[in-house]
């Protein structure tokens, strides 16, 4: 529920000094708003900038001042921090994120994307297909520049936010021109109650009244869809979803349909990346990018060109037959399932998974696993509970490190297999993050091959 707005009392307060947060304070600042920043970190990453930006701005760090937090106009928290960590003496303070803050001051129109797996690659197409368009389009959110510091004057044609749903907690004003829920799978149990709230939260990216992009082939983000709103579908399926795909001419095409027929686009084969997650994914921005106005042929000959993003199912070598895939972004169960799906090489894969398994429950993983996987080499804290959920359905092995891993699935691999990186966990037990995960892969790979 939104908080009713009280009269200001206080200064605005920053709750968290990452890159959002300090990006909110820049914001702040230019704005002649006065704040204040709190970090429960003793060191937060962004402590020397601040200090060294805007000296004259107070701050605490290691702790949150529950005082300060009650006697504040606003409060802005990060996405790494659960409204829940606000103490409960600030209950009347009026809570917001940076997207909201964003959307008071928003000076075009927004396309904004979230989902459980695929988001940054939709969000990045997108903004290829703009580009290439000829459209301004400020490209961010949870990828790349914090959402507050795209605003730009003169305003560009077009934003489009990738919003996680950290960011979407407490977004009240939001009103994207065209938004999407691409799919839903468990994640983060260890901030929601249940996936019911997880959904949900998912669920705000709709507020407003602008065009709903829908997956079809998801009841979950179908249930959805509010009443009386104008929507579009997308469907990997030949029988459903406003962009879906058909046979044309004896091969498979991408294909935008009206009433009882269709009119053919571009066939799959043209795409660089193959696999059905990034067919799905393509779907979904050609309906995004009709909703938002984008000339068709642009858009298609950005999709034509796309060769995807770092750490996403990314090839990284050949080796006497292998192919070593990274997918460190695979960051749940959900990821490496379509990971594993994408890569089309039933029995032919040695998956390379593990971390911190944020509460998951992997058994869902298992099926997956026995229907594609040969065998499965297992890192990290949780690895001892993916294991048990595996035990059943493939060989599983324990590494203590990323070199380790990959040199034992070197030594399982035959040839015409392949070995996939997607850890269905996050990255922080054993890595910074996951990209320093996906670089640790890459150059024990190199190194070995």
């Amino acid at each position: 529920m939104h908080k009713q707005a009280r009269k200001p009392s206080g200064d605005t307060i920053v709750m968290g000094m990452g890159k959002t947060g300090i990006a909110c304070v820049n914001f702040l600042v230019k704005n002649h708003i006065s704040v204040r920043v709190m970090d429960d970190r003793p060191t937060p990453p962004g402590l020397t900038r601040l200090k060294q930006t805007f000296p004259e701005i107070p701050y605490i760090t290691g702790r949150f001042d529950a005082a300060q937090l009650a006697q504040a106009a606003e409060i802005i928290i990060s996405p790494g921090i659960s409204p829940r960590q606000v103490p409960a003496i600030a209950a009347d303070v009026p809570i917001i994120s940076e997207i909201e803050l964003f959307a008071r001051h928003v000076n075009a129109p927004v396309v904004a994307i979230t989902g459980s797996n695929g988001k940054s690659t939709v969000t990045t197409l997108l903004g290829e297909m703009a580009k290439q368009a000829g459209w301004r389009a400020q490209v961010g959110g949870n990828l790349g520049t914090p959402a507050i510091d795209l605003l730009c004057t003169p305003a560009p044609d077009l934003y489009i936010l990738e919003l996680s749903s950290f960011q979407l907690e407490s977004t009240y004003s939001l009103n994207p021109k065209a938004a999407v829920v691409l799919n839903i799978s468990e994640d983060h149990m260890d901030r929601y109650a249940n996936l019911a709230e997880y959904m949900l939260t998912k669920q705000r990216i709709y507020q407003g009244d602008g065009t709903v992009i829908i997956n079809a082939d998801e009841p979950a983000v179908v249930a959805m869809l509010p009443p009386h709103r104008q929507y579009l579908s997308f469907s990997l399926r030949n029988n459903r979803g406003d962009f879906r795909i058909c046979q044309y001419q004896g091969e498979a095409y991408f294909v935008r349909t009206h009433n009882n027929s269709f009119i053919p686009l571009l066939p799959v084969n043209k795409m660089r990346l193959k696999g059905h997650t990034m067919r799905a994914n393509a779907l979904a921005a050609l309906a995004l990018g009709e909703a938002a106005g984008l000339n068709q042929s642009a858009m298609l000959d950005a999709l034509r060109n796309f060769r995807g993003l770092p750490h996403r199912c990314a090839w990284v070598a050949n080796s006497q037959g292998v192919d070593w895939y990274n997918d460190s972004k695979g960051t749940n169960v959900g990821a490496t399932i379509a990971a594993i799906q994408g890569l089309e090489k039933p029995g032919q894969i040695i998956l390379i998974a593990g971390g911190e398994g944020k509460g998951a429950n992997f058994l869902a993983l298992a099926e997956i696993v026995a229907q594609h996987c040969r065998a499965c080499v297992l890192i990290g804290q949780d690895a001892y509970q993916i294991a048990e959920s595996l035990a059943d359905s493939v060989p599983v092995s324990r590494a203590q490190s990323m070199k380790e891993a990959v040199a034992q699935a070197a030594e399982l691999a035959s040839t015409g297999d392949a070995v996939l990186l997607s850890p269905a966990c996050a990255s922080f037990d054993m890595f910074k993050n996951y990209e320093h995960r996906g670089q640790v892969f890459e150059a024990a790979v190199r190194q070995l091959v």
